[in-house]
């Protein structure tokens, strides 16, 4: 096998390795021990009953990963085959449907009266609230992040590690932002976050760094894990998840490395702690909340760092990131269940069984939770 290829296997593999119970090195075609097995649900004591609105189908995600969009009483979400579904937001109705005629691998992303979706032959499109395609913009790169947009700029990351700026009326390309790659590279669903002029990214080597939406040159870059160990495998250390702004602080976590937190006007770091992941991170008013590589998830006091609690009843789930839904922490797992946790002691409060796929998106509303399933299920839940 080329080392070409293997490489490429071993990104994809480790894409994986860090929110499920298969193991990359196993895949490969190395002697290692047998993979982790999820950990089977165990009775719980109820205290929250989560309550299904509506439910409505989406389409099959075919291997990718979308994330619905809420805004202004309508819910958008995505499929791979390119239809595109617009849900009324208070029943779940469909508004309107549409075809974007391309296969996609990412999104959704809606703002300057856009719809933004990345294919999975390398492309940024952009269609009208109505459907109607406005442009195409090629980026060289599978795109399977959802992209931000800010300051009339459209701004998506390509697996290879590049940042783009498009420009949002008509596609044209901005600005490109890239370095020289490590060998091997997470696969990133995280996208970028666009805070206020700049758009803020998790980097390779363990960087988290910020670009200025009109040119995309780059306004401060911290560390927050250096890559370490004898081996490529080792010594991969990406910031794979969203990081999340709390103030005048910004957090984020590194696969194989830490959890940081920095003062973003001095750069200067708060506290780090050693919890390797590669999902976004939460907040609330007190707590900073991951799920860890084998699916703990874990709260970290937002001043010091210090371990709140850790719950493990839920490890090799494959969960998605956490998210802060009415004062509770809740995450999906692998199954279509969603899960409610105390934020004060990590207790499972409340359970929800959805269709039975792995759930691959929560998006936090007023007074609710739009979830995505694999099957193509969207439901608005509330707590």
């Amino acid at each position: 096998m080329k080392p070409l290829r293997i490489a490429l296997l071993a990104a994809a593999a480790l894409a994986l390795a860090g929110c499920s119970s298969w193991n990359p090195l196993v895949a490969l075609g190395f002697k290692t021990a047998p993979a982790h097995l999820p950990t089977p649900l165990s009775p719980i004591n109820v205290q929250v009953t989560p309550r299904v609105i509506w439910t409505a189908n989406a389409g099959k995600s075919q291997g990718f990963s979308f994330r619905p969009v809420s805004q202004g009483g309508h819910v958008y979400a995505a499929a791979a085959d390119g239809t595109v579904s617009v849900f009324d937001e208070d029943t779940g109705r469909v508004a309107s449907k549409f075809d974007a005629k391309k296969r996609l691998s990412g999104g959704l992303e809606v703002g300057d009266g856009k719809i933004i979706a990345g294919t999975s032959k390398g492309e940024v499109i952009a269609l009208d609230m109505n459907g109607k395609a406005l442009w195409t913009s090629p980026v060289g790169g599978e795109v399977i992040a959802p992209a931000a947009i800010g300051s009339n700029v459209v701004v998506v990351r390509v697996t290879d590690g590049r940042i783009l700026g498009l420009a949002s009326d008509d596609g044209k390309r901005k600005w490109v932002f890239q370095r020289a790659m490590p060998p091997l590279l997470l696969r990133s669903e995280a996208g970028v976050l666009a805070v206020g002029r700049d758009v803020v990214a998790g980097y390779p080597n363990g960087k988290l760094l910020a670009l200025d939406l009109e040119d995309g040159k780059l306004t401060w870059e911290v560390s927050v894990a250096l890559p370490r160990g004898a081996t490529e495998l080792e010594r991969i250390a990406d910031v794979a998840g969203l990081p999340v702004i709390d103030g005048a602080q910004v957090c984020a976590g590194a696969f194989q490395g830490k959890v940081a937190c920095f003062e973003i006007q001095s750069r200067n770091m708060v506290w780090s702690r050693d919890v390797s992941t590669s999902r976004a991170l939460a907040r609330d008013g007190k707590n900073i909340y991951v799920v860890d590589d084998s699916s703990a998830v874990q709260a970290l006091d937002k001043a010091q760092g210090a371990s709140v609690w850790k719950q493990d009843k839920l490890q090799y789930r494959r969960l998605t990131a956490p998210v802060i839904v009415d004062a509770r922490v809740v995450v999906g797992d692998y199954q279509g269940y969603l899960h409610v946790l105390s934020p004060d002691n990590g207790d499972i409060v409340g359970r929800l069984a959805t269709d039975g796929t792995a759930i691959q998106s929560l998006v936090p509303i007023a007074g609710g939770l739009i979830v995505q399933t694999a099957g193509g299920s969207v439901l608005l839940v509330r707590i």
